[in-house]
């Protein structure tokens, strides 16, 4: 699991009914995270493909593991999966030498 911060970049899918007016059916929007409830709810400000920003809050964010929801959600890019499970291995690594 990786733990959410102020500031991190996330991919933020909307439904039909929370969707940005103007913004194109079937792509993730770039976000950034404002504030952390938990682990797995987030408030972000997601960026339209023209870039105009627009306040979401209490936005459900997937982990690994985790179902989709039906709703509106955030998920971790590809990139920062990686990362993470580069980081988990490497902390294993140390921890058993």
């Amino acid at each position: 699991m990786i733990k959410p911060t102020v500031g991190r970049v996330v991919l933020y899918h909307p439904t039909k009914v929370w969707r940005i007016p103007g913004e194109p059916d079937g792509q993730p929007l770039a976000a950034l995270v404002t504030y952390v409830w938990g682990d797995r709810m987030i408030n972000l400000v997601a960026f339209t493909p023209n870039g105009a920003p627009h306040g979401i809050t209490s936005v459900t964010l997937v982990q690994d593991g985790d179902a989709t929801p039906i709703e509106r959600y955030a998920e971790w890019m590809p990139y920062q999966k990686g990362q993470a499970a580069k980081t988990e291995a490497l902390e294993k690594q140390l921890a058993a030498s």
